[in-house]
């Protein structure tokens, strides 16, 4: 394993930790605010609401960075393996005719 896979898989696990950590937090809030509105169901409606848009959202947006992140990676060692071919190709012939 490289250094730079290291940090991939380092950036990979913390990030993750910050969405999970974050939804827990998001999601303790909720409950305590719906534990402490005493059945007034309006506001539970909205406090759960928002508290669903927020998780799926942090969660969406993690989940859309890191697939986006992960595509540009792939892009770019394909290109890499590409011009490698290239040059292989390229020096191939001339150091047949010498």
């Amino acid at each position: 394993m490289s250094h730079e896979d290291g940090l991939e898989l380092a950036r990979a696990r913390y990030g993750l930790f910050a969405v999970v950590l974050s939804n827990l937090a998001i999601a303790t809030v909720a409950i305590v605010g719906v534990w402490r509105l005493d059945g007034d169901k309006a506001v539970i409606v909205g406090v759960l609401t928002a508290a669903f848009t927020a998780v799926s959202s942090m969660t969406t947006a993690y989940l859309g960075i890191k697939a986006v992140s992960n595509t540009a990676k792939s892009i770019a060692l394909s290109e890499a393996r590409g011009r490698e071919r290239t040059e292989q190709q390229a020096s191939t012939p001339a150091q047949r005719t010498s």
